[in-house]
Parts: C-alpha cells; structure tokens; sequence
C-alpha cells in the first residue's frame, strides 16, 4: 500500500506540531530538529558530534516530552559497565526468585552522553540494543518499546581518553549531525528568556500511538526507480573517489532511501524527490565513508567528499511516477 496526498498531508502536519513544540526550546535549529524526527520515524538513532552547551540534551528531552514519551539521560565514563545501561537481574531473598532491574534503554529517547569516553565493551552493549531493539540478560530476552531513540553525543574536541567508535559501529548511526551554535537572534532570544525557565516542562503535541502510526506510514511513501537508481549512483561514486580508502555501504544506501521517505512525508508529499536525497546524502552517508589518511593530512572531509559527489552526480531527469 502505498501513502495517500491526504496521508501525506496529515504526516505533515503532526510533524510540524513535534517540530514546531521543539523550537520553543531549542530556538533556531528547525534542520536539526527535523532530522531528530526523521531518525525516530525511520526506526534509527542519531549521533551528535558537537561541543557542550549546544542543547543536545534539551533535544532528547523535548523530543520525548512532545510525544508523551520518556527520557533517560546516561553519561559515559570509562567505568561504566554494561549492565548500567541495559540492566541487571536481582534475587530476592524474600521470594527466592531474581527479578529482573531494566537500566534506561528503557526509555522513548535515550541520550548517550559522550559515548566515546567509555569502553568498547560498554559501548556494544548500547550498540546491541540499537540494532536489534532487546536487551538479552542472563538468558531472557526483554524489548525495548517502540519508538525507540537513541541520541548519541560525542565532543571533537577533546580526544584523550576517549575510545573512537569503529566504522562498523558509527555505520550502525542513521544520521550523524551538530547542532552548532545558534545564529545571533536566536541568541538574543535566549538570553532574553524567550526559551522560558530551564524546568519548563513541554505539552505533548502527540501520544505514542500515534508516533507508531507515523513509523508505519512513513514506509509506506513511493520511491521511484529513478530514485534509487540515483542512491545507487551516489554511493558508488562514494567509493570510486579518490579520496576514499572505504565507501559507503549497501546499509547507507538502505539508510538513505528510509530517511528520504520520512523526510518526504515531512515535506507533505507521498513520493521522494531528488532533493530529499541531496539534502541527507551529508548527515545519511557522510559517517560512513573512510578516508584515505593523506586526504585527511591533506584537509579533505567525509562532508566535502559527498558535497563533491552530490555535485558530481546528475539527478534522474525522468519525472517521478507517482
């Protein structure tokens, strides 16, 4: 079944209350908001790779609150153990048996702060849940409930003792983004308390269900052949750059097409246009391409190889069948 313009059009506007009751705390970044959203419809997880103060955790939670769900925040630290996250089972002397204790994956959105300052082995347990959408503790295995989001940060700035996350790992991010500072009105208006008190609570816009009918719908949206034979095209030439020592994989190309028709769906259209793809082929593709180490000595970026590819890669020129 494929979305409706009526379906599309009704997306479109409950996303733009979420995005709408978001930037009421963090002012100015409607993109990053947006692409907050798209990761949550699309069954994925972001990473944010910013400096502190950048209100990444404002993010998590007035995602959470906007939809009537629940956060949990956990800061990383090298002694974090892998049952901090996930849980641990507990016996009860009183009634001889082990009780199961969940830890805050359990959460509609969950922020990893600083992910990169604990251990591998910490780090594969948030991972596992990510991926597979359970935790497995001591032989029993407990979902996690839908929409599940995790908001990873990480700090470019200070490196020491910081364990960098793999490729194959960082390949498992949907979308990897900054906030960045925000632009000088913005800050003006902020200093000025329009953001209101830092307790301030948000009104839901929306409940859960709802989210999980969006989840469902944003699948539903037409992507053209044209349209893959474009991501196709893009994550090829990924790999043929000269620049590039490993391209994007077939899951980037996967991870591309499912951003494009959420994103779509925000925009209120029930089919993917070229420029959905050019608009998240940096913060969809850009994580997973390996550089090749003189390149990197050299200047060049994961983010300027895809804007050169995107530039370099015509768009199907063919209208889109709808």
């Amino acid at each position: 079944m494929t979305m409706t313009p009526e379906q599309a059009q009704w997306f479109s506007g409950l996303a733009e209350r979420i995005v709408t009751n978001v930037e009421s705390v963090l002012l100015g970044k409607s993109y990053v908001v947006r692409l907050g959203l798209t990761a949550m419809l699309s069954e994925g997880h972001l990473l944010l790779e910013d400096v502190p103060g950048t209100g990444k955790t404002s993010l998590a939670r007035a995602l959470a609150e906007s939809i009537r769900g629940t956060t949990q925040r956990v800061q990383f630290t090298p002694d974090l153990l892998p049952g901090d996250i996930t849980g641990i089972t507990v016996y009860d002397q009183r009634s001889g048996e082990f009780s199961f204790h969940p830890g805050p994956v359990f959460a509609t959105v969950v922020l990893a702060d600083e992910i990169n300052r604990a251990s591998p082995k910490t780090q594969s347990a948030l991972l596992e849940v990510m991926e597979e959408g359970h935790v497995t503790i001591d032989g029993t295995t407990h979902p996690v409930d839908a929409p599940f989001l995790v908001i990873a940060t990480q700090n470019p700035i200070e490196q020491a003792g910081t364990y960098r996350l793999p490729e194959a790992q960082l390949d498992r991010f949907l979308i990897r983004t900054a906030i960045g500072y925000p632009d000088h009105a913005s800050t003006v208006r902020i200093l000025a308390g329009a953001s209101g008190p830092r307790a301030t609570v948000l009104e839901p816009v929306i409940d859960l269900d709802t989210v999980r009918t969006m989840i469902d719908a944003a699948r539903t949206v037409h992507v053209d052949p044209v349209i893959g034979d474009y991501v196709a095209r893009l994550v090829e030439a990924t790999r043929a750059h000269a620049d590039v020592r490993l391209g994007a994989s077939v899951r980037g190309a996967l991870a591309l097409v499912r951003c494009a028709k959420t994103f779509a769906a925000l925009d209120g259209r029930h089919y993917v246009i070229p420029d959905d793809v050019k608009s998240l082929a940096e913060p969809v593709l850009a994580h997973r391409l390996v550089l090749d180490p003189e390149a990197e000595f050299d200047g060049v970026t994961q983010a300027s190889v895809i804007a050169q590819v995107v530039v370099e890669t015509a768009p199907p020129s063919d209208r889109v069948a709808v």
